[in-house]
């Protein structure tokens, strides 16, 4: 069953390289251990810099394909039954039929969602970090505060994203080839019908 396209499998590939390497870079920044271990600062610092400019560069251009854009509105559609599979995640419940999806579960919709404002808020913290006349001192000492914190948090959000894919083989397949095996998706997603499952979302809003 086709799951994703080409475009798409690339723009999570390479935006999930520009995330890594900005996280690798600012441990190496700021773990006084690799630090030392790595050394070169100014090489790490510029790194840092640029694969953190770049990393919404992938989407914009991925934003060429009709598929991307029509998976961008799954993401940003938030249905009733999403609330109930949320309720179901809370309590740990994996009875069948106790977590009703789309072609996105609720979890993978709110990773997207806080994801995206995450990089939104790196990205113009980090601006005024680098670019120091752009803001007054009190300015970027805040945003260098926001900054750092909002850094760890990611770190921890995209191990549990990455513990997640590892727990699930099929999902990854999916996002490596483009393609799931029907009965994961009746299972995983009941309410994903190929090529479209607007029409499931609709009537269930």
């Amino acid at each position: 069953m086709r799951r994703f396209t080409t475009a798409e499998r690339w723009v999570h590939r390479t935006t999930a390289w520009l995330v890594l390497l900005c996280v690798a870079t600012a441990a190496c920044l700021y773990v006084p251990q690799l630090a030392e271990l790595v050394g070169r600062r100014r090489l790490v610092v510029t790194l840092h810099e640029w694969s953190g400019l770049l990393v919404p560069v992938p989407l914009l251009a991925g934003l060429l394909s009709r598929a991307l854009r029509a998976d961008l509105s799954r993401l940003n559609r938030f249905a009733p039954h999403d609330r109930l599979w949320l309720r179901a995640a809370l309590r740990r419940d994996h009875t069948p039929g106790s977590r009703p999806a789309g072609k996105f579960n609720a979890g993978q919709k709110l990773y997207a969602s806080w994801i995206a404002g995450a990089v939104l808020v790196m990205l113009g913290t980090g601006l005024l970090m680098w670019f120091t006349g752009l803001a007054p001192l009190v300015w970027r000492t805040g945003a260098t505060f926001v900054h750092d914190w909002l850094a760890v948090a990611v770190g921890i959000v995209v191990a549990a994203h990455i513990a997640k894919a590892l727990a699930d083989p099929e999902a990854r397949r999916g996002m490596r080839t483009g393609s799931v095996e029907r009965p994961w998706a009746r299972s995983e997603h009941p309410l994903w019908r190929e090529p479209d499952e607007r029409t499931a979302e609709t009537t269930d809003r």
